[in-house]
């Protein structure tokens, strides 16, 4: 070996001027930033980078232009209006918001790649709204398989899910399913049972440790909303079991918690539930139907279902009213829609969703704290006090 101090010379520093630039998830700049004493001295300026822009007539323009750009540096054949147009519409739904724009410039950079591809096995001299759609098509193919295999036990009723008829306490929630570069929406059924105690609303799914915190914190809130609408005169005097049917993978999030309240609101009236109606939306104690995610993935996860089974012209999807702006459906959902196939009931409380699936009035409160005869919250409220009257005489 030769001499070690040979080497001394190389563990000296060398001059170097530069800038450094970290990119990262606002995650991991917090996690940097309370951890690491060094890391606010050494990295002092901050910028946040948005994934959206709004989807005005020059945020378009300059769309087109990144698209016209694109065309000419990968060599490929430019959009005609209908492309231009398809592909804007396609960033609105990667942005999920009809007012917005996406940034996700690679993805879709390779939507038109992949369109290009199509327009050239058509000897096609432009890029126009049906080679898109393919493009489109085929990227959701090649990662739909699981989608249609749930798809296809729900037609083969080893899934059970009801798109006909009317039941007492049961309904169709709407969830997404991720598996990473692919959403999709799929049914689940969801029951409440109802009988005399004083345990009040228990989760089976996390009884059975199969619900996260988010979706215990929507159960509870169901709680918040019986007490502040019907306990007024008589404590709460039930004992109420919700559960999502054949499912065993775990539930989270808040965005079943009006189905939920729905399907305890028919067991508790003794009105049935148009079953070809689903559902989605979270609720407060206050009653009104708060905004959730996925909204077109799940409406059209209920749709595909709708038409394996087949339409029967009353199928559609209750959600929150502050939805409506995140609508970006698919061509083929919009025509079904437009010829009465489908249905769209957005809500903004609990008693406009219940009109809607039970066909009968909610019912308003009155100054005596009782509601009108006959109307929904009427018979779940007196169906309250019976069950309040029976533990009273039960103790007596």
């Amino acid at each position: 070996m030769g001499d070690v101090s040979s080497f001394a010379g190389l563990t000296e520093p060398i001059p170097f001027d530069a800038k450094v630039i970290i990119l990262g998830d606002p995650q991991v700049y917090s996690l940097l930033y309370t951890r690491d004493r060094e890391f606010k001295e050494l990295f002092k300026v901050k910028a946040d980078f948005d994934t959206t822009m709004e989807r005005n007539e020059e945020n378009v323009k300059q769309y087109a232009a990144f698209i016209c750009t694109l065309c000419r540096k990968d060599e490929l054949k430019h959009l005609d209006p209908t492309g231009i147009a398809t592909i804007v519409n396609f960033s609105s739904r990667l942005a999920a918001d009809q007012n917005k724009l996406s940034t996700q410039f690679s993805t879709v950079a390779d939507i038109i790649r992949e369109a290009n591809y199509y327009a050239a096995e058509e000897a096609s001299k432009i890029i126009s709204r049906k080679h898109i759609n393919k493009a489109l098509d085929e990227k959701i193919y090649r990662s739909n398989m699981i989608q249609k295999k749930i798809e296809e036990m729900i037609a083969k009723e080893s899934i059970l899910i009801d798109c006909e008829g009317e039941k007492v306490g049961q309904v169709n929630g709407l969830a997404v399913l991720s598996l990473g570069d692919y959403n999709f929406g799929r049914p689940n059924r969801i029951t409440a049972s109802v009988g005399v105690g004083r345990k009040g609303i228990i989760d089976i799914e996390r009884e059975a440790e199969m619900g996260g915190p988010t979706h215990t914190k929507g159960v509870m809130i169901l709680s918040g909303y019986l007490n502040n609408t019907y306990a007024h005169q008589h404590p709460l005097g039930l004992t109420a079991r919700l559960v999502f049917e054949q499912s065993y993978s775990g539930v989270d999030g808040d965005s079943a918690s009006s189905t939920e309240l729905y399907a305890l609101l028919s067991t508790l009236s003794g009105k049935p539930i148009k079953q070809y109606i689903a559902i989605t939306g979270s609720v407060n104690q206050k009653g009104e139907v708060q905004a959730i995610g996925g909204v077109n993935q799940k409406i059209e996860g209920y749709f595909e279902v709708c038409k394996a089974k087949g339409f029967s012209g009353e199928q559609g999807c209750l959600i929150p009213h502050s939805n409506v702006q995140n609508l970006m459906l698919k061509d083929e959902v919009i025509e079904a829609i437009k010829d009465g196939k489908f249905h769209i009931y957005p809500v903004k409380t609990i008693s406009e969703g219940i009109e809607v699936l039970t066909g009968i009035k909610a019912g308003d409160k009155k100054l005596d704290g009782t509601f009108e005869e006959g109307t929904i919250n009427y018979l779940v409220q007196k169906r309250l006090t019976e069950m309040a009257e029976l533990i009273k005489e039960y103790k007596e």
